[in-house]
């Protein structure tokens, strides 16, 4: 009996203390920590709403994204009211030379840094004291790969991965971009008749062309099955998307939802459609018939040399199967997901700006006439280069990029304890007066005819795809995708915009027009 009672006595004790020390942790992350936070951002000046237990302003950010997200705006590229609406809301109530401003996403203050050599420290390689934002269970779903890792972790995966993206590594797949260009333009062709007109949603066609490249250029001859699995991914960002608009709660995703079993679901297929992919490739490669001219047998071929050049310890410095696998789901969202939504944006730009387009029409008969798009022509595309950086400039893909402190950190004036969120809004910047000038809002590709550097007199004022060491390693694979589709269509049609087109903004999860980007296609007389 006394053995028994000691025994519940024990079982009950340590429920106590895990109870407790559950609790403890929970107050500490919901009320204490935050509340220290705040005083600390507080006292050196810097400004925003208290901290309201338990989701801080999220509601108030969800309220403001949606409200904004209720009709349409005007046809213009001021945009950002409605795409971010409670950054702009806490830059104008609490943002000026002096003070930064701040916001609660949850537990945690989320500061705006407009300061370009605060964005700079932050990005650059000689502070590394800046994480990313940890992805949810839910998130990890989607993809993790190289854009997700900190640390070694990434250092690694940024060594294998690299090669694959070398500017020379493109001519390569040169051919299956002109493939899949060559598809389009036949069926917008097809679709435009005897007649040569025809309206459009030239979103998802741009979706389908960019996940065609990315499956043919990431597995060669095995496309067709990555075209399932790009059908897969598009779903789960859609899935994940839904889930990120409401603060993460542990243990929910195990809840058996329609919407948690079907993102299982697609993981799981997606895990073994792209596992049987690369399985196959790796007996071809020891058969000697494998082909190295698209990204997976790049990676491949890169993982397999560093295994080989530290053959006493290949597990340390290569990467498995299931890493792999992960850096193919990345190709996928990063690939796919940007060059669309540039696509989109500058055919909408060009269709509300004619004189532009016409200008650009003229670049590429010029350099072209009405012959194959080449790697070496495309280089030599000026007007067509300014015109996507302005169009990267007024519609970058992100919004903004958040980093997290872990440690105290002095940035400037101000010192920022572990656990402050860092916001480098990449749209603010973009659109900002005091570094654009007053037409900082308007379509004027000539910013851009001496290049990046004269545009933003050398400040960190332009980064579409990031900056530093994190820099998107694919952004020469999608302007050179866009180069060529932008060149092919110029060539072949003239766009204008269709009355029924609903000028909309939005970030979800990228910049993407809300309600499709119906256009009007002219074919050109040859």
């Amino acid at each position: 009996m006394d053995l028994d009672f000691c025994s519940t006595f024990v079982a009950t004790v340590a429920v106590v203390v895990a109870a407790s020390w559950a609790v403890w942790s929970a107050a500490q992350r919901w009320w204490f920590r935050p509340r220290q936070l705040e005083r600390k951002l507080l006292a050196q000046g810097l400004r925003g709403n208290k901290y309201r237990f338990p989701n801080g302003d999220l509601g108030d950010v969800r309220n403001l994204v949606l409200e904004a997200q209720q009709k349409p705006m005007p046809l213009s590229h001021c945009i950002l009211d409605r795409v971010v609406p409670h950054l702009k809301r806490a830059l104008d109530l609490y943002g000026d030379k002096n003070k930064l401003p701040f916001f609660w996403f949850g537990p945690y203050p989320r500061v705006i840094i407009m300061d370009p050599e605060i964005v700079k420290d932050i990005l650059s390689s000689k502070f590394g004291h800046f994480e990313r934002l940890k992805s949810t269970p839910i998130g990890r779903l989607l993809f993790q790969g190289l854009a997700t890792y900190d640390g070694e972790k990434w250092a690694k995966h940024r060594r294998i991965v690299n090669p694959a993206f070398q500017v020379e590594k493109l001519k390569m797949m040169i051919p299956a971009f002109s493939a899949c260009c060559d598809e389009l333009m036949k069926r917008w062709e097809g679709l435009a008749g005897e007649a040569g007109v025809c309206e459009l949603n030239v979103f998802p066609e741009f979706q389908y062309l960019a996940g065609d490249v990315i499956s043919r250029a990431a597995f060669g001859s095995s496309y067709k099955d990555g075209r399932r699995i790009f059908e897969l991914q598009a779903e789960q960002t859609e899935l994940v998307v839904q889930a990120a608009l409401n603060l993460y709660i542990p243990g929910l995703r195990f809840i058996p939802t329609k919407k948690n079993r079907r993102r299982n679901e697609i993981y799981r297929e997606v895990r073994a459609l792209l596992r049987n992919i690369i399985e196959h490739r790796e007996v071809a490669i020891r058969s000697g018939e494998a082909s190295t001219d698209d990204l997976l047998g790049l990676l491949m071929e890169s993982n397999r040399r560093h295994a080989q050049e530290h053959a006493d310890h290949p597990h340390d410095v290569s990467l498995t199967t299931e890493d792999v696998i992960e850096e193919c789901k990345l190709f996928y969202f990063a690939g796919q997901e940007t060059t669309s939504v540039l696509l989109t944006w500058t055919m909408i730009v060009l269709a509300m700006h004619p004189n532009w387009q016409d200008q650009a029409r003229q670049e590429v008969l010029q350099v072209f006439g009405q012959h194959k798009v080449t790697l070496e022509g495309l280089n030599r595309l000026k007007i067509v280069t300014m015109i996507l950086y302005e169009v990267l400039r007024l519609y970058p893909p992100a919004a903004a990029i958040i980093r997290q402190t872990y440690k105290e950190m002095k940035l400037g004036e101000f010192s920022f304890p572990p656990g402050v969120q860092l916001v480098l809004p990449i749209l603010l910047l973009h659109h900002s007066k005091e570094f654009w000038g007053d037409d900082a809002e308007e379509f004027n590709p000539e910013r851009f005819a001496e290049g990046i550097s004269k545009a933003t007199k050398n400040r960190l004022i332009f980064f579409p795809f990031g900056w530093g060491p994190r820099i998107c390693i694919g952004q020469s694979f999608a302007l050179t995708e866009a180069k060529m589709t932008v060149s092919r269509i110029l060539q072949r049609f003239s766009v204008e915009l269709s009355p029924s087109y609903a000028h909309a903004p939005s970030n979800l999860p990228t910049l993407r027009p809300q309600h499709g980007a119906e256009v009007i296609l002219r074919k050109l007389q040859e």
